[in-house]
Order: C-alpha cells, then sequence, then structure tokens
C-alpha cells in the first residue's frame, strides 16, 4: 500500500486550483509528456457545412413569417371595400356593419396586450403557428357565414387570433437573424407593411368585381385559406423555435377587467343611435368609468405585489409618454371614422362600384407612402415635432378641400376631383404616422421601451375600434343617396375637428426625439446583440413585459412600431410602417 506525501498532495491540491483560476497557459506549465501531442483542440471546420443549411432555412423562414403579416394587413384594410355588400347580402342593422370592423379591432386591441407575453412563455413558433392556424379557421367561418351574427363572431375570432400572431413576427426574425443582417430584414418587412396597406382595398375591389364562382364578397376572406395551410405547414420545418429566458407571468384577472371595461363603452355606442339611446346603453357606458378606475387600481397592486402587471402604469408619469398615448388615441379615433364613412360615402352615397371606390383610394394610399418616408428620413431630423403638427394640419386642409369640392359638386362629383383633398390627407397622414412612436418613446427610460411600445400599440388600435364605434353616433344618414352624402360631409366635418385636438395635444410631445442625441452618442460595441439585451436593436414586447426577457416579442409587432432603440440602429422602413395598418 503506498500514500501520497502531504507536501505532494499539497501541490496536486495547488495545481488544481491553480489551473482553475490562471486559465490555460498554468494548466500547462507542467503538462505530462505523454499528453502533449493532444493539446490542439478538435477543429471546427466539421460545423461548417451547416451554415448554408442554416442560411437558407432562415431566408424561408422570413419568406413564412412575412407572408403572414401580409395576410393580417391585407384582411384590416380589405374588409372595408365590401361592407356595402355584405350588408346588402345578408342584412343586419348598421350596428352590425360596424362590428364587422370594430369587432376585429377590438378583439385585436385586447390580444395584443398579451400576445408577445404568451410567445415568450410558451415558444413564439408555437403561438404563431396557432394563430396562423386560427386566423386561416377564422377566415374560412367569415367566408361560409350565413348571417350578420356569425360574421361578427367569426372577425371577433380573427382579431383574436391575428394577435396571437402578429406579435411573433418580429420576434422570430430577431431571434433567427444576426444583428448584422436585421437591418436588411426590417427593411423589407417594411416594404411588406407598406404593400399590404395599399394592396387591400384594390384586392378587395378585383376580387368582388370578378365575382369568383359566384360567391361575391365571400372570397375576400376564403383568399386566406390556402395562404394559411401553406403558412402551417412550411412553417412548422423551416421556423426555429424560441423563448424568453425570463418572462413575466399573464395578468389574466387584469385582461377580463380590461375588455370588460372596453366592452362596456364600445357595445353602446354602436347600438345607441340606433336604437333611440335606451337607458340601458347610458348606464353601460356610465359602468365603463368605475370598471376602468378598477383596473388602474388593480394594475397598481398588482406591480406592488409581484411586478407583472398588465399596464406598466409608472410610465404614464412621463409627460411625453402621457401625451402621446392621448395623441395615438384620438389620432386612431380620427382614422377609424374617415375609413367607414369615407367607403360607405362612396359606394352607398354616391353609388360607386368597389372596384371604382378601390381605385379612387390609390392617390391616399401612395401619398401616405411617400410622405412618411421623406417625414422619417429627412423633416423630422431637422424640425422634430413641427413636422408632426404640420401633418395634423395638412389632414385638417385635406378635409376641408374635400368639403370645399363636396359642397360645389354634390353627387356629380368624379374620383379625379376626389384626387386632389385625397393627396393632401395622406400626405398629411404620413407626416404623423411614421414618427409618431418615435417622438412617444423618446423620454421613456430604456428599460421600459417594450413596455411603453406596447401600450401605444395596443392604444391605437383601441382608438380604431372607438373611433369605428363613434360612426354611429356622427355618421347618420336619413335615408340613401343626397342624405348619405349630406351625413358624410358632417361626419367629415367631426374628424377635422378630432384632428384639431390631435394637434394641440401634440405640443406635449418633445420638440425633438431624444434617442437621436442617444444613438450618436453610443459607441460600436452598443449595437443590438443577438439576444436583443444591448443596443438598439430590441423587439417591442408585449404590454408590461420584462424588458430584458430575450429577444421579447409583444404588442408591438409586425407594422405596430415593432422595434425601438437608437436611431441608427433602428431601421426606419418599419418606423414608416408603424401608423400604416390603421386603417
Amino acid at each position: 500500500m503506498t500514500t501520497s506525501h502531504p507536501s505532494t498532495t499539497a501541490r496536486r491540491s495547488s495545481s488544481s486550483s491553480s489551473s482553475s483560476t490562471a486559465g490555460t497557459a498554468a494548466a500547462g506549465a507542467t503538462p505530462p509528456p505523454e499528453t502533449a501531442p493532444t493539446a490542439p483542440t478538435a477543429p471546427t471546420a466539421p460545423t461548417a457545412p451547416a451554415a448554408p443549411a442554416a442560411d437558407r432555412r432562415r431566408w424561408v423562414a422570413l419568406a413564412i413569417v412575412m407572408t403572414a403579416a401580409f395576410m393580417d394587413l391585407v384582411d384590416v384594410t380589405i374588409v372595408h371595400i365590401a361592407l356595402p355588400s355584405i350588408q346588402r347580402d345578408l342584412g343586419g342593422g348598421f350596428g352590425a356593419a360596424q362590428w364587422i370592423t370594430a369587432g376585429y379591432a377590438l378583439a385585436f386591441a385586447a390580444g395584443l396586450i398579451t400576445g408577445g407575453r404568451l410567445g415568450d412563455i410558451h415558444g413564439r413558433k408555437r403561438l404563431f403557428l396557432a394563430g396562423v392556424a386560427g386566423f386561416t379557421a377564422a377566415s374560412a367561418l367569415c367566408g361560409l357565414a350565413t348571417g350578420p351574427e356569425m360574421l361578427v363572431a367569426a372577425r371577433v375570432l380573427q382579431g383574436g387570433t391575428a394577435a396571437l400572431m402578429v406579435p411573433q413576427v418580429l420576434s422570430i426574425v430577431h431571434a433567427t437573424f444576426p444583428a448584422h443582417e436585421r437591418g436588411k430584414v426590417f427593411g423589407l418587412f417594411g416594404a411588406i407593411v407598406g404593400l399590404g396597406s395599399v394592396s387591400g382595398p384594390l384586392l378587395g375591389a378585383l376580387l368582388m368585381e370578378g365575382d369568383l364562382f359566384g360567391l361575391g364578397w365571400r372570397p375576400i376572406f376564403l383568399i386566406n385559406l390556402p395562404v394559411g395551410i401553406a403558412a402551417l405547414l412550411l412553417g412548422r420545418a423551416f421556423i426555429t423555435e424560441s423563448k424568453a429566458p425570463r418572462a413575466l407571468r399573464l395578468d389574466l384577472p387584469g385582461i377580463a377587467v380590461a375588455v370588460a371595461a372596453m366592452l362596456l363603452l364600445m357595445y353602446p355606442l354602436t347600438r345607441g343611435a340606433e336604437l333611440d339611446w335606451p337607458l340601458w346603453c347610458l348606464v353601460m357606458m356610465a359602468g365603463s368609468v368605475p370598471v376602468a378606475a378598477a383596473f388602474v387600481v388593480y394594475e397598481r397592486r398588482r406591480g406592488a405585489r409581484d411586478g407583472s402587471p398588465l399596464v406598466e402604469l409608472s410610465l404614464f408619469r412621463v409627460k411625453s409618454f402621457a401625451a402621446g398615448v392621448a395623441v395615438q388615441l384620438t389620432f386612431g379615433i380620427a382614422l377609424g371614422i374617415f375609413f367607414l364613412v369615407w367607403t360607405l360615402y362612396m359606394q352607398t352615397g354616391l353609388g360607386w362600384s368597389p372596384l371604382r371606390a378601390g381605385l379612387t383610394g390609390v392617390p391616399f394610399s401612395i401619398a401616405v407612402s411617400v410622405a412618411a418616408s421623406v417625414s422619417v428620413q429627412v423633416l423630422v431630423p431637422r424640425f422634430g415635432r413641427r413636422v408632426l403638427q404640420a401633418g395634423a394640419l395638412t389632414m385638417i386642409a385635406g378635409v376641408g378641400l374635400y368639403l370645399w369640392e363636396a359642397d360645389r359638386y354634390g353627387t356629380g362629383i368624379e374620383p379625379w376631383q376626389m384626387a386632389a383633398p385625397l393627396v393632401v390627407l395622406g400626405a398629411g397622414m404620413g407626416l404623423v404616422v411614421a414618427p409618431l412612436t418615435d417622438a412617444v418613446l423618446s423620454d421613456v427610460p430604456r428599460e421600459h421601451a417594450g413596455s411603453a411600445s406596447g401600450i401605444v400599440n395596443s392604444v391605437t388600435q383601441l382608438g380604431n375600434a372607438l373611433g369605428l364605434g363613434l360612426v354611429s353616433v356622427v355618421f347618420v344618414p336619413a335615408g340613401p343617396g343626397r342624405a348619405v352624402v349630406d351625413a358624410a360631409t358632417g361626419a367629415l366635418g367631426w374628424v377635422a375637428v378630432v384632428l384639431g385636438a390631435v394637434f394641440l395635444v401634440m405640443f406635449a410631445l418633445p420638440a425633438r426625439p431624444r434617442r437621436q442625441d442617444e444613438g450618436a452618442a453610443e459607441g460600436p460595441g452598443e449595437t443590438a446583440s443577438p439576444d436583443g439585451a444591448a443596443g438598439g436593436g430590441e423587439v417591442a414586447r408585449g404590454v408590461g413585459e420584462a424588458p430584458d426577457s430575450g429577444s421579447g416579442g409583444g404588442a408591438g409587432g409586425a407594422g405596430r412600431g415593432g422595434v425601438t432603440g437608437p436611431r441608427e440602429t433602428r431601421p426606419e422602413p418599419v418606423a414608416a410602417a408603424r401608423g400604416a395598418r390603421t386603417p
């Protein structure tokens, strides 16, 4: 039996300790002769062949998620052009027509609050595919609807499933592509958003004009089926799963209270005028106030208890953010009123076909895209907040120009005569929608940027839903034809009033977004990292989501202001796309 000498044991212990702290140099100070040849580590060459395959797979995954985002964008804008035909075919009152659009927007706004957080918890690929499957099934139900009630229910389901699908798009991109490629990818995304917003009404008009298989308006929904099925099959094969390292828990009671407050306000708004404002409508609207107050109290207590509130209420102490949320809400209301009234005006009041109405709106869409690009790249860096205020005033001028033409030409107005006011309106909207989110978030602490972006985007959708609900209040035609034209001009006057309020509230926004200066001050080492933890390429998260929860997916997803951070790491086409979906 042999034993080690104490000094030998001490030397062995010392050598082990030294190797753990000093690294490989210390460890190799006294190597046994027979181990010297094995010093070189295994070569990395065997892993190289996998790179090209990964390249191909991630670009296929990009095409899949971009297609899903395009499908959602088209579905939002395509419905407006078909509303008069749907109403004639299925019957139902004006309130039902409102809920076909408002139900989608309301469900989408409510779902955005938690859609991103669900992806962080359960996997973004899983939630994306579940959203695509639900959206596709809901589209089939819309296309097969036998009455207005079924169509409204299917549209609500569509909005809810879109809220599961859309927030995952930029999250998947962020988790799949390295930082140096994201600028190009987000640029493609911005182009897709613009294309979807422009092509929706025109595509809807063409489908209805073609009357495929004698189905009338139904192909505007059924066209989603082959696209959705292909996205499901390819997504299972090519999208890589990802989760957040740390994700906050769901706030299900908060979601329930928030949705209850929305419904208590929205339902009587859409039904009140049609029913001559019975007492129960007034009681419900009054009841939305204490329910909303209860939501605030609950969120404050939840935040103090476990730090996972649905809405980070402390953000509203930032003056520019609170004012910006008010701007987003008010601007969404104005757009919600405008687009529904404009559609009904052209088809029900002037008697135009869907195709003629869709083509008439093309100058507006082009003006929005051009002005948005110029606003972000040229004007805002020089003039700051004044660009947004100029946009609001330009939109008011466009409404005024149209009201003058409507008074002059009446029901004999032609599409070419509408082009001028529509171009002015579109240019004004482009000046506002592109830089608005950056202005709202400019004073928000960096650690809360994701939560703040999620709130802004949810509020924008809520404003759109409220605007659609208010249509029955400001647009009450006494009959068809000329009565619809007169009611539409009155409603557009209210749109101008709301835009005036937007202009005034904008004075509370910062004169210049501070992130531009912050971005210039940051060093090269502070650009976006693959996990979104450093620098700018951080994907906007859901409301209340932890800023450090990995690559984050959230309410600020596709087309909703999905990127925050320093200006030079933020792709401007995405910023320009933020408001493009609102119609």
